[in-house]
């Protein structure tokens, strides 16, 4: 499982949302965005979600955990996740699905 690529990961994540009817978008650093931003933002029934996407031993930076608790401070919900099961698990204890 540790060989599993973050955007095979991603687009398991990305098909799930696509099931439940979410509407998400994939970030991309590049000159058009901001640095740091979560791989997925998402509005799952209603609510802000953002999530950055790391496969097993992947290392959130200390840009992305900001973002994640400036996204938090305002009202949405943002999570660092390992996998499809895990953002499953996320949502369902958040009430979301």
């Amino acid at each position: 499982m540790g060989n599993v690529s973050e955007k095979t990961i991603e687009n398991s994540i990305k098909r799930y949302l696509d099931s439940i009817g979410a509407w998400h978008i994939k970030t991309h650093g590049s000159l058009f965005s901001k640095a740091g931003v979560p791989d997925i933002i998402a509005c799952v029934n209603g609510i802000f979600v953002a999530i950055e996407v790391k496969k097993t031993g992947g290392v959130v930076s200390e840009l992305q955990k900001a973002n994640i608790k400036l996204i938090q401070h305002a009202g949405g919900i943002a999570f660092v996740s390992y996998s499809l099961k895990e953002t499953k698990q996320h949502l369902k204890e958040l009430n979301l699905i």
